[in-house]
């Protein structure tokens, strides 16, 4: 344990750097061979968009990380957060417990957030309007979306009083299981239910991309799998039926293209089948 800490304590920007990109690599690499779904689509100009807001993600995060850090160093030198008002417990626990709030403060309760706030939806949409969600969908995040993002997190760091090394652990592991539940991969059912029963598996996660209500709103989790069936969010879909994107945008113009994919957040707002916000 204390070699993990110590490891994620000072992870050099090149091994996080080569987790995103080694993951995509792999994941874009089984999605060859296993596909779920075999699209018709110019692969890599799908993936040119998505890189495009991979890398607006990293340089937000980058540029404000600073502040991730000072919040982290300050909940611990003063005891502040939900961690440090804990009894004491064995390390390996202490870390469980520290992902677990993190997953549930930190993205599950954001995530939930920007379906129900109008103002976040606008931007979160740009993630939901990929009607071909393989693995370099998983940062396929508005830059608006991405400060926004950084700010809860921030928040979720400072309720939860977590030490840096934590967070480094929660966002490494979260870039891969993200990359792993977006890829367009086929697992056995079987298994793919095995693995949903503890974290969030493809199938699951896929279901959130199905392009009508309610199955958008559903299934929020990042990385545990316990908050949607804890806070009644969980449903499934037969992979089968599953069609991706938004029904608002499904158009290749208006879902393909950069350069309307940034100004979605400030165009006219269109109100999913089923209505959002009282429209």
């Amino acid at each position: 344990m204390e070699n993990i800490i110590n490891y994620f304590s000072t992870i050099p920007s090149s091994h996080r750097s080569l987790i995103l990109v080694g993951g995509i690599t792999f994941f874009w690499l089984i999605e060859s061979a296993v596909p779920l779904i075999k699209f018709s689509y110019n692969k890599w100009q799908h993936a040119a968009i998505n890189i495009f807001f991979t890398l607006t993600t990293i340089v937000i995060n980058f540029a404000l990380a600073f502040i991730l850090l000072k919040t982290a160093d300050w909940t611990v030198s003063n005891g502040f957060g939900i961690l440090q008002w804990l009894p004491e417990m064995p390390l390996w626990l202490y870390m469980i417990v520290g992902l677990m709030l993190l997953d549930l403060i930190g993205a599950y309760f954001v995530h939930w957030a920007e379906h129900k706030v109008k103002w976040m939806w606008r931007f979160h949409l740009i993630h939901h309007t990929d009607t071909w969600v393989d693995t370099t969908s998983a940062n396929r995040h508005h830059p608006g979306e991405s400060v926004f993002r950084f700010i809860f997190t921030t928040a979720g760091v400072l309720i939860v009083g977590t030490p840096m090394w934590l967070v480094f652990m929660y966002q490494s592991i979260s870039v891969l299981l993200s990359q792993f539940n977006h890829a367009n991969i086929t697992l056995p059912k079987a298994l793919d239910k095995a693995i949903s029963l503890l974290i969030i598996s493809p199938d699951m996660h896929k279901v959130h991309h199905h392009y009508t209500q309610p199955y958008t709103d559903s299934n929020y989790g990042n990385i545990f799998s316990i908050w949607d069936r804890l806070f009644g969010t969980f449903m499934t879909l037969d992979r089968e039926k599953l069609v991706y994107g938004i029904d608002t945008h499904m158009k290749a113009e208006e879902n393909n293209k950069l350069g309307n994919l940034l100004k979605i957040p400030f165009q006219e707002y269109r109100a999913p089948t089923g209505g959002k916000f009282g429209e």
